[in-house]
């Protein structure tokens, strides 16, 4: 009995689960059939099958959806029909994109462009035929299926046309693309070199102006041991050959000391009778011990008379005579040149240039005054301090100047070095007087007839210019623009190979130009007894410094 009232509760547990389980699953069944007819109707209540549309057919948002729904409740070849439109829009976005990236490229003209364009009009058309118009997007019907095969074949037949269209520009595209990138680049790399260049100018100008250590102590050196030995270094009696107009005479300006004696040595080394070559050597009052101190401690070789003055032994140099040192005494140029303002505190490089104040130093504008300083000479060379002299120099003082006063060599080639660089022609003085096309020619080594330059009065020249020139409207600061007004007719080309420029700043001159000059230029800023000089040119210059004399070495002089 026990056992069969055991097993009667049993069986009633299983069966009543079995119920409730089936009963669960029905109403779960029933809820869900219940809301999928309830989202139909709110679509198709919301969403009429037919409306009237702006464009060939709006698949977007909700209208998409409807369609979509119709088509699974109604009729497959709807579906169809949206793929074909989708197709049909993706190229459309694809070949706008293509002709949108064609414009960005500046290729409107380009009958790719114009392709393009076409296209994506036709595929627009397709849309807008009243034929497929009125049977696939107005219709509220079934898609009429041989109006859809015909609207798919044309549209295949233009998506072909697109994607072959798109295969042949893609690369096209593709390389203007690098094209517009590489230029970008290139603009910017240069945007960088430019502002590189402008910095290095201007570090290569700071270094070039200003004095290495080895130059300063070697100043010290010798103006020491004129201090510790005056008996030493008392002036001697003039020399009458240094009057003498049957001999060679030079006139080197410079507070260099070092550079006047390599111009001397290279000089007296070349020439083939020494003695009869006079070098006039004149310096600032700061270096003239010193540079006494040197010849007095290494003579020339060879019997050469040397003579060393100060620019201050010269008394008719003084303000009420020489506008440049009468315009420096002007509060307008001390407020160009050293006042620290911000205008003044400029990294433009040719401003910088300019701003030098060795421009106006008398040093620099001696050579207008040779005539008067030399009154007994007919002809004397002009040497600068920075060049070196490779050949016998005395057929210079035989050369028929045809009655000129200046014998130089010309720098212009092409549109290169003429007056128009130098001199500013939209001044009408400036206009009036000069070609701008005419060849300027170089300073650094110029044979003077002192006799035709007196003759000419070619300083009186010069002043009138330089006083023109107090607000500097006629030209920037230097000696060649003055230079050039002053000689502007009375100048004769000599042969370029008395006289080669550019070792300071040009790497690609030729060594064979080089061994050819008589005398070699480093003009430039990068001077030979610098740091910053050419390595390839310097030994033209070194071989010449005197490694013996004792200050050299204690001052670590090229080291």
């Amino acid at each position: 009995m026990a056992v069969a009232v055991r097993g009667g509760r049993g069986g009633g547990g299983f069966s009543g689960g079995v119920r409730n389980f089936f009963s669960y699953r029905i109403f779960v069944s029933a809820m869900l059939s219940f809301l999928f007819l309830v989202t139909l109707t709110v679509l198709f209540t919301s969403h009429p099958s037919h409306s009237n549309h702006d464009s060939a057919i709006s698949y977007t948002g909700n209208a998409y959806v409807h369609r979509t729904f119709l088509a699974l409740k109604s009729d497959p070849l709807k579906t169809r029909l949206d793929l074909i439109y989708k197709q049909a829009n993706d190229h459309v976005a694809l070949v706008n994109a293509y002709a949108a990236y064609a414009r960005k490229l500046k290729l409107e003209t380009s009958k790719q462009l114009r392709m393009f364009d076409d296209l994506a009009r036709n595929f627009s058309d397709l849309t807008l035929k009243p034929s497929y118009r009125a049977a696939l997007f107005e219709s509220g019907g079934p898609v009429d299926e041989d109006v859809l095969r015909q609207f798919e074949k044309e549209v295949k037949d233009k998506v072909k046309i697109a994607r072959l269209m798109i295969s042949e520009a893609k690369e096209s595209y593709d390389n203007q693309l690098k094209i517009q990138k590489l230029k970008d680049t290139i603009f910017a790399v240069n945007e960088l070199l430019i502002k590189a260049k402008k910095n290095g100018a201007f570090a290569s100008l700071i270094s070039a102006k200003s004095t290495p250590k080895s130059l300063h102590c070697l100043a010290m050196r010798l103006m020491e041991e004129r201090i510790a030995h005056p008996e030493r270094y008392r002036d001697d009696e003039p020399e009458p050959e240094l009057e003498d107009p049957s001999l060679y005479h030079y006139a080197i300006f410079s507070d260099n000391v070092i550079a006047v004696s390599v111009v001397v040595r290279s000089a007296v080394k070349n020439a083939e009778e020494p003695w009869k070559h006079v070098f006039h050597i004149v310096t600032d009052r700061m270096n003239i011990a010193a540079m006494k101190v040197w010849f007095k401690r290494r003579p020339v070789e060879g019997g050469a008379h040397v003579e060393v003055k100060a620019v201050e032994d010269y008394t008719f140099l003084n303000s009420s005579y020489v506008p440049v040192l009468r315009q420096l005494e002007s509060a307008n140029l001390q407020r160009f040149y050293f006042e620290n303002r911000a205008e003044n505190a400029t990294k433009d490089v040719n401003n910088m240039k300019f701003r030098n104040p060795k421009y106006l130093s008398m040093l620099n504008h001696l050579r207008f005054y040779l005539p008067e300083m030399y009154p007994k000479l007919h002809r004397i060379l002009f040497l600068d301090d920075d060049v070196v002299v490779q050949k016998d120099l005395t057929a210079l003082w035989k050369i028929d100047m045809d009655g000129k006063v200046n014998g130089a060599v010309e720098t212009c080639f092409g549109s290169f070095h003429r007056y128009a660089k130098y001199l500013n022609f939209s001044h009408p003085l400036i206009r009036e007087k000069f070609n701008p096309k005419a060849c300027a020619w170089a300073y650094g080594m110029n044979i003077f007839d002192l006799d035709a330059w007196r003759r000419e009065k070619c300083t009186e020249q010069y002043h009138y210019w330089q006083n023109l020139n107090e607000d500097r409207t006629l030209w920037k600061l230097g000696t060649l623009p003055p230079g050039l007004i002053t000689f502007y007719s009375t100048t004769k080309s000599l042969d370029k190979s008395w006289h080669v420029l550019g070792l300071g700043y040009n790497p690609s001159i030729s060594m064979d130009e080089i061994n050819n000059a008589a005398v070699i230029h480093f003009n430039g800023n990068m001077k030979p007894w610098l740091d910053i000089a050419m390595n390839q040119f310097k030994h033209l210059w070194t071989k010449h410094v005197d490694y013996e004399m004792e200050f050299v070495q204690m001052c670590n002089f090229g080291l």
